[in-house]
């Protein structure tokens, strides 16, 4: 038997996921609207820690990986969204408030990173003809040596939800849940 999802989750989680979407698309907007492609802002901090702003394209996943396969990773966006979709509101999980804000973050984090996949964002390589199929991205950290990979709010998003899913698969079952599922297993 699914948990009973309270009235407010839906609300939630499309709010949610919306502000992350707008805030991932909207600064990416902004940053490639104000340096271009391969732009540079000054260093805004600079020490041990550094950040900077660097517009770059990520035809690639995680730190460049699968590098040209934007259209395996659109397809497979598509299928995590309706599997949270499922997850949430088909299979009980939003009855957890803490779970539906973990995947609107990763709805939305996934949303903003499927629009730039798809091409929508216009932004074309000097040599192109067409829009790119790849990732804006444009923060850019360095801890002492270390160069952080190139990423943006949507990353930041994706991966914010995940911990939080982490975070939660290591809480403790209640007793009372667990000897119901049994119960329920057993019949």
């Amino acid at each position: 038997m699914k948990p009973t999802v309270p009235g407010n989750r839906i609300p939630i989680y499309v709010a949610i996921t919306i502000l992350a979407l707008t805030a991932d698309l909207g600064s990416k907007e902004w940053a490639f609207q104000s340096l271009g492609l391969h732009g540079r802002s000054r260093m805004l901090i600079d020490s041990w820690l550094k950040f900077e702003l660097l517009t770059n394209l990520n035809y690639g996943a995680l730190w460049g990986m699968g590098q040209g396969m934007a259209p395996v990773f659109a397809f497979l966006s598509v299928g995590a969204f309706a599997g949270v979709i499922y997850w949430l509101f088909f299979c009980g999980a939003a009855s957890s408030l803490w779970t539906t804000v973990a995947l609107a973050l990763v709805s939305g984090g996934t949303l903003g990173n499927l629009y730039d996949r798809l091409g929508l964002h216009g932004v074309q390589p000097p040599d192109a003809t067409t829009p790119a199929l790849a990732v804006r991205d444009f923060l850019h950290f360095q801890f002492g040596n270390y160069d952080y990979p190139i990423f943006n709010i949507a990353d930041s998003c994706l991966v914010a939800g995940a911990i939080m899913l982490m975070l939660q698969s290591l809480k403790p079952v209640p007793t009372e849940s667990l000897s119901k599922a049994m119960t329920n297993d057993a019949a």
